[in-house]
């Protein structure tokens, strides 16, 4: 991983780029060589990725934080961490596991993605931050990406390696998506959103990472997704089980919170970027989705 300048100068954020002449678009390693990677104390300061990251703890426990929440790690935890998400490992040094990076580029070939695969892609963005997988579980998934370390490291053209390592990571995800779906039954009974849905609901999440902060109205994205309010709306409900105006308007607060968390960038120029014309609506906005107000979050968060 590498700092890259972001364009806010706010949480530093990390692209995509492995030590050395590695030129495949998924690494493996141990936490123990994330460590040894950057200055001392680096690995326990907050950042944002440009890639997906799947964290396997595989000894000891921990604390990791993600976008605010505190999320309790013991051995068998699955943590997966997608691009732009706020991330710190926690303060533990005891703990042991493995640590996947890939490029979103890497889950589908280029012009490669039929209908039938988009749930790949889709299923890996709403993935469960974490999951708790059994012991067998656990083991399984551990042998298969000590696997994908070993083939990554093969004497063979990159183009046959990056394929082996996508089939394999298919296989890895399918069997997460398994376990997760068995968990989740008990709890969710949504019917599962169909294609089409799915990839309106998909190129809707997309448009509002690019967007939040210049629309905040469901017609905002409607209109350039040549779709209706409406069918917007039902795409949202079944592929997120909430409303497009509340899915909207938690991706600004998400913003907001990482802006006052993580910075110390005043209020109101908050308020600017997220595309409040007044200082005043933002904190209208904040305390109805929070409870708070973002000068009060910023005081009871402890970073």
């Amino acid at each position: 991983m590498a700092p890259k300048q972001a364009w806010n100068a706010d949480i530093e954020r990390f692209d995509y780029r492995p030590p050395g002449a590695y030129g495949l678009d998924l690494e493996v390693f141990p936490m123990s060589d994330l460590r040894q990677r950057g200055p001392e104390g680096e690995v326990h300061r907050t950042h944002r990725y440009a890639f997906h990251m799947l964290v396997l703890v595989t000894r000891g426990s921990c604390t990791q934080v993600v976008d605010f929440e505190p999320v309790p790690c013991a051995s068998g935890s699955l943590l997966a961490i997608r691009p732009g998400q706020a991330h710190n490992f926690g303060l533990a040094e005891d703990w042991e596991g493995w640590v996947m990076l890939l490029r979103p580029e890497f889950l589908l070939a280029a012009g490669a993605a039929p209908a039938s695969d988009l749930r790949l892609v889709v299923g890996l963005e709403r993935f469960p931050v974490h999951l708790a997988l059994a012991d067998g579980e656990a083991r399984t998934v551990a042998d298969a990406i000590v696997q994908m370390r070993t083939d990554a490291a093969a004497d063979a053209p990159a183009q046959d390696l990056h394929a082996l390592l996508r089939y394999q990571l298919y296989a890895l995800l399918t069997r997460l998506a398994i376990a997760h779906h068995q968990r989740s039954q008990r709890g969710d009974n949504r019917e599962p959103a169909n294609h089409r849905a799915m990839r309106r609901f998909e190129r809707f999440r997309q448009l509002l990472e690019q967007r939040f902060a210049e629309w905040h109205q469901v017609a905002d994205y409607a209109g350039p997704l040549g779709c209706t309010e409406k069918s917007l709306a039902r795409a949202t409900s079944a592929a997120a089980g909430t409303s497009a105006k509340a899915f909207i308007a938690a991706r600004i607060c998400l913003e907001a919170k990482r802006l006052l968390l993580h910075t110390g960038v005043p209020v109101a120029r908050i308020a600017e970027r997220l595309g409040f014309g007044e200082a005043t609506n933002f904190s209208k906005f904040f305390r109805r989705e929070t409870g708070c107000t973002p000068a009060e979050f910023r005081r009871q968060q402890v970073v």
